[in-house]
């Protein structure tokens, strides 16, 4: 199992610092009333690139030499991912290939194009992704940076972890949400080595479980077709982050689209500040499930808020 030490986690953040935020962490009163106990939120969204990716995807640009970038990097996602790439790789004057489904977010689609990306669509299935990329790596040798299931990666989402426990005295659990899980295994890997009491807690769509099922039967389990608003978690886990999870995760907890419409609603309105399905999901699954929860100080990590205006779930 992939386990940087602490030092090699703090040395990515270092890395990364001069091209991401660190993020604030917001508390709502009225909000800790509604959950009957103390919630911060982790506030991702506001990352230049609009997500947590942006972490991952600069410290796996920044990793590479300079013979292994000169032909550019490429990856195939839905969305955050994608812009974050192309965010740092133009950061970097190197070249970047990005494969996208058609059905992907217009305005993920939109920020990839500005950060002068070359964008290939495909149908929306993990073999159209996979044989699209397959292709372009051929035309230009470009290396591949996986959206989470890269160990470059998901310590650049580790540093997510050191960030909160220099802003939050004693967080008591951290809720994330879950997707590929290379954000959720990367607060596993720098937050066990913070704290000994910590507990690790995934939020997922009851419609895209996966992750869940995954937990449960022990082996990886795939996503089939899954029909959730929150179009960030759709992956399956990765034989380098399904080995993490499966050690110091918890539970993982699932909830309602309805559930995730209104965490989603209540932060716009609560907190003043935008984020997309994905993002809500912990909240959601909090709100829902308040009992399988027993923790008095909780940090969710709001994961994005690359938000599409005209096709917002509430309308």
């Amino acid at each position: 199992m992939f386990f940087p030490s602490l030092n090699a986690i703090k040395a990515a953040h270092s890395l990364i610092r001069p091209l991401i935020e660190r993020t604030p962490i917001l508390h709502h009163p009225a909000i800790d009333t509604i959950a009957g106990r103390k919630v911060f939120f982790k506030c991702e969204n506001l990352q230049p690139t609009g997500a947590f990716k942006i972490r991952g995807a600069t410290h796996a640009v920044l990793s590479l030499d300079k013979k292994q970038a000169e032909n550019g990097v490429a990856t195939h996602s839905s969305g955050n991912h994608a812009i974050a790439l192309a965010y740092a790789a133009a950061k970097n004057n190197i070249d970047s290939f990005i494969v996208m489904p058609h059905t992907a977010p217009a305005i993920k689609k939109q920020l990839v194009q500005e950060y002068g990306a070359r964008i290939t669509f495909c149908e929306p299935t993990l073999k159209s992704r996979e044989e699209t990329l397959q292709s372009i790596q051929q035309k230009t040798g470009a290396v591949f940076i996986h959206p989470y299931n890269n160990e470059q990666v998901i310590m650049g989402q580790a540093t997510v972890a050191l960030e909160i426990f220099d802003q939050i005295s004693e967080p008591q659990t951290i809720i994330a949400p879950v997707g590929g899980g290379g954000l959720m295994s990367g607060i596993c890997l720098a937050g066990s080595q913070l704290s000994s009491r910590i507990r690790f807690i995934a939020a997922e769509p009851q419609k895209a479980d996966d992750a869940y099922r995954s937990l449960k039967t022990g082996k990886i389990q795939p996503s089939f077709d899954p029909q959730t608003i929150a179009d960030g978690l759709k992956t399956s886990l990765g034989d380098k982050t399904f080995p993490i999870i499966q050690r110091y995760v918890d539970d993982i907890i699932l909830c309602s689209e309805q559930s995730i419409v209104e965490a989603m609603k209540m932060i716009w309105q609560r907190l003043h500040i935008i984020i997309e399905p994905s993002a809500a999901v912990p909240f959601a699954a909090l709100l829902e499930n308040p009992d399988k929860i027993k923790s008095q100080t909780i940090v969710l990590v709001l994961s994005g808020g690359n938000v599409d205006f005209d096709r917002l779930p509430w309308n």
